[in-house]
This record gives structure tokens, sequence and C-alpha cells, in this order.
């Protein structure tokens, strides 16, 4: 049957309010989403690099820079080797002349300086301070020594570069004196019966203090003692108005003592030792003769043997040294540059023969 009206009528009054509810619910959910979605705070865009150096970067990370791409071609290296060895070798020379032209004695006087009857106790020689030091030692001049003429002592296996001892110093107190309180690497050698000693630390308390003078004939040489210090080390490092105080007065007595009135920019055997050496062997200005020596003169050198290196098996010895343009005697620099030079030349050599072999063989596989 077809419907009535009446049931016509009441599904169109049901339509709009259907409607009406479902835009309710959608306004609803689209209000819960906006509360419940965090806020997002806009960021200003990023500034944009110039597009020049983008450009500059980019070369610069692909390696397209414009440089010198030399062609590495057999003749090229071939000729570079030769060139290195010809430069090398005539340097090498030159060195090496200059090292052999200074004229150097060394005497060791560590053992002939201990007497008979201690031969076998040279330790309990060493720290008896009833039996003299003195020791007298001559040394002959082969070849003309032209002034100045210096002299060094030389200590082997003595280790200045040990962690311990490098560190048991202090800077602060070397420049400014007892106004200084950073003095606690200096232990043991910190402060003696309640009072500061300066200078603190093992460094300074192991002074080296064997003495020399040199005669020759019936005339004692002039020995110069200034200036054998860095001039930085003085000015910028040990104090002007710093004095020593309270220095070996301790029982056990390392080295060398200072003199209480002299202020220590100015004790310059202190300053010199004071600059640790990084090598087991090695040597320390002691001072300069200003006069030539002529060849066979005879030197008389009276020292006192004071220092301490028996007890942990050490040398000492006496040189005198002139110099050169290149410093004092040393042939590694001329070997170095010898030794490099020729064996480029060797290098050039044997790239030569497989160049040509390798063109020889080219030519007859072509043929």
């Amino acid at each position: 049957m077809p419907p009535t009206s009446s049931t016509s009528k009441k599904s169109i009054h049901h339509l709009p309010i259907s409607a009406q509810y479902l835009s309710v619910l959608c306004s609803g959910i689209a209000e819960m989403d906006n509360r419940s979605a965090p806020t997002v705070e806009r960021s200003d865009p990023p500034t944009r690099k110039p597009l020049w150096r983008s450009q500059a970067i980019n070369k610069f990370t692909q390696q397209n820079l414009p440089a010198c791409k030399p062609v590495l071609t057999p003749t090229w290296v071939i000729l570079t080797f030769l060139l290195i060895g010809t430069i090398f070798i005539p340097i090498g020379l030159v060195c090496l002349h200059a090292s052999r032209s200074v004229v150097e004695i060394v005497d060791r006087y560590d053992i002939d300086c201990v007497p008979e009857q201690f031969k076998s106790n040279k330790l309990g020689y060493i720290k008896d301070s009833s039996y003299p030091k003195n020791c007298s030692r001559t040394l002959k001049v082969n070849r003309h020594m032209k002034a100045p003429i210096y002299i060094y002592y030389q200590l082997d296996n003595y280790y200045q570069n040990h962690r311990r001892y490098v560190k048991s110093r202090s800077n602060q107190q070397l420049l400014h004196g007892l106004g200084s309180n950073k003095t606690s690497l200096c232990k043991p050698e910190q402060s003696n019966n309640g009072l500061p000693i300066v200078p603190c630390g093992l460094v300074a308390w192991s002074l080296f203090n064997d003495t020399y003078k040199f005669i020759r004939g019936k005339s004692e040489l002039n020995v110069n003692r200034k200036n054998i210090a860095w001039k930085s080390d003085r000015d910028h490092k040990f104090g002007k108005h710093v004095y020593p105080f309270n220095f070996q007065n301790g029982t056990l007595i390392g080295g060398g003592k200072l003199n209480s009135s002299v202020p220590l920019s100015d004790q310059e055997d202190l300053i010199v030792w004071m600059r640790t050496a990084a090598l087991p062997s090695f040597r320390k200005l002691y001072g300069r003769i200003e006069e030539n020596l002529h060849a066979n003169d005879v030197i008389v050198v009276n020292l006192m043997n004071n220092y301490n290196t028996y007890s942990f098996g050490g040398k000492k010895k006496l040189v005198l040294s002139t110099s050169s343009w290149l410093g004092g005697k040393n042939d590694f620099p001329g070997f170095a540059y010898i030794f490099v030079g020729s064996y480029c030349i060797v290098i050039a050599i044997v790239f030569m023969l497989l160049h040509v072999k390798n063109s020889r063989n080219t030519h007859v596989g072509y043929n």
C-alpha cells in the first residue's frame, strides 16, 4: 500500500532535527581537537646564505678550487730527485766541514781524581768532607783554538728529565722570593726548621759545584763567567730582588751553596743549572776563556771534585770547545744531509733505468 499522508509528514518533520544534531556533534568534535592539539610557535624562516658563499663552500668541499696540479711524469720525478740530491750533498759537506773545524778537548776526571785508597769506595770518599777534593789534570792543545773558548761540564747518566725532579721547583718563588706561597711542589726541600727555603726544590738543591782553574805556563787563564745564562732567564724568570734564604742548611747537603748577598738574577751558574736537560747526557756552560790557545800548549787544570755522581753511576767530564757558524761540534746535520742527498740520487738513477727499460719494451710492442 502506498504510504499515507500522515506517515510522510512524520518523516519530513524528523529530517531537520537529525541534521541539526549532526551539525552540533561535528562542531563539538572540532572544538575538542583544537583544545587537545599542541600550540606550535612559528619561527622565522632561516636566513639564506649568500649565493657566492654557498658556491665557495661547495667548491671547497668538492675540491674544485683553482690549484696547481702538476702532472708527475717520469721525467719530472727523476729531475726532482736529482735536484734534491745535488742540493743536499753540498749542504751536508759544508755542515760537516764546519763541524770538523771545531776544536774540542774532552777529559773525564771523576775516576782519576779519586785517591788510590778510595778506588773501591768512591761514594765514601765523596761524602767524607775531611778528605781534600782538589785534583790536578793536564790537557794538551793539539790544534789552534781561537777565542772565545767555551768551558763546559758534561754529566752522563744523569736524568734531569725525571718527572718528579723537573717539577720540584717554584717558578713564582724564583721570581718573587718569600712573597710567593706556591711552594708545595718543592717537597722535600720546601722548608727547613720551620723556615722556607729560597730557592726551594730538588733542582736547586742539586746544584753542580765542581770548580776549575786553568794555568798555562806560569800564568792563570782568566775565566769569564758572566753572560753564560740566557738573557730571557735572567730578566724574566729570576728576581733581581730575590736573595737565597735558608739554602743548604739542612742535614742532607745536595750540591753547591749560594751567596746570600747576591740576587738570584746574578747567580748565573744557578740559572744555567735550573734549565733542565732533556737527555741523560748533557753539557752545561761553565764559562769562557777570552784568549787564544796555540797548538802544543799545555794547560794545567786545578779542579775541586765536589759533586757526587758516584751514587748513581754517573760520569763527569771537562770540555773545552771552540765554535763555528753552526755552533759546537755536531756531525749529525752534515751526515743527515749527505745521506738524504745520496739516497735521492740513487732513487733517481733507479727510476731512470726503469723508465728507459719500459720505454724500450713499449717500442718493441708497437713494432
